[in-house]
């Protein structure tokens, strides 16, 4: 029986270690081996383009225990940098995890409007805060770019809607912060129409808040985006077609299965590689930098 204790407290310690090695706790400037660089000093601000960061959320508006890991940014580390019309890529991890929403956490199961600023809302006003950081720094707006995956790529979205004129440009990845709504829903079997109106009728107050939200987006974008969804993304995969609609979102499905150009996604953290299996990771699978060149063109037609 101790052998078995033993044993299972080794597995256990070398899980625990690995897992809490590969996560990042902290905002800051990445290096190219995604490790945090301490100073947040910008040599030589005006040749430098700043790509800030989004994570998803773990808590749909609540506060969450993670930041980000290692894997999830690895391919937005492979951009640090890069030049671009001759001005060399930042990226900026911004940890806003500890940001709570004004309402309840039971407010997700209920029919009622909500009231106050949502999580979301304050992402978006940390992001302008750092964007005015940076820009008194010396850093032209136009080189400032929103970026985000999940709950962050909404960020994303909502931060370009209402501040266009404050950046440069945004990325979004697997935009999403309502649950498997894809899924859940069954919107590949029933459609889109008819997943939403079981959406609307089992949570009145979240389908209202989606729907402003998106309304906010298709009025008020002033500015091209780029956002990248993937159609076996459990979340927004197969709702994600109202983006078609606005002109000035160039939106990229990445794939039709768990390949880019024809080569398998593997996620690769500190201590494992592999498959990835979820349409919502897409964008953290290596062969995800094969929209690197894609990245770096929209970047470069935003700064001219």
């Amino acid at each position: 029986m101790r052998h078995v204790l033993f044993a299972f407290l080794i597995i256990y310690t070398f899980f625990i270690t690995n897992v809490y090695s590969d996560a990042i706790k902290k905002s800051g400037f990445i290096d190219p081996k995604v490790k945090i660089i301490k100073s947040e000093e910008i040599e030589d601000p005006k040749n430098k383009i700043i790509i800030i960061y989004n994570h998803g959320q773990n808590s749909l508006d609540n506060k969450g225990k993670d930041c980000t890991w290692i894997g999830s940014l690895r391919n937005k580390a492979s951009l640090v940098n890069n030049e671009v019309n001759g001005k060399s890529i930042l990226v900026y991890n911004l940890c806003t995890n500890k940001l709570d929403g004004d309402e309840p956490s039971n407010w997700w199961g209920s029919g009622s409007i909500y009231k106050g600023k949502t999580k979301l809302d304050k992402r978006v006003e940390a992001n302008l805060e750092l964007v005015e950081k940076f820009v008194s720094k010396g850093v032209p707006r136009k080189q400032v770019f929103i970026s985000g995956h999940s709950c962050g790529g909404l960020t994303t979205l909502l931060f370009l809607s209402r501040y266009p004129k404050k950046i440069g440009g945004g990325i979004s990845y697997m935009h999403a912060c309502f649950g498997k709504l894809s899924h859940e829903y069954k919107v590949k079997k029933v459609g889109v129409d008819k997943a939403l109106e079981k959406f609307k009728k089992k949570k009145p107050g979240p389908y209202e808040l989606r729907m402003r939200q998106q309304d906010e987006i298709k009025n008020n974008l002033e500015v091209p985006l780029l956002a990248f969804t993937h159609p076996k993304d459990k979340y927004e995969g197969l709702l994600s077609d109202w983006m078609d609609k606005i002109d000035l979102i160039e939106r990229i499905v990445i794939s039709q299965d768990f390949k880019i150009d024809g080569k398998a996604c593997k996620k690769k953290s500190p201590s494992d590689t592999w498959n990835v299996k979820k349409g919502h990771n897409m964008d953290q699978g290596l062969c995800f930098q094969y929209y690197n060149p894609k990245i770096k063109e929209y970047i470069s037609s935003r700064i001219k």
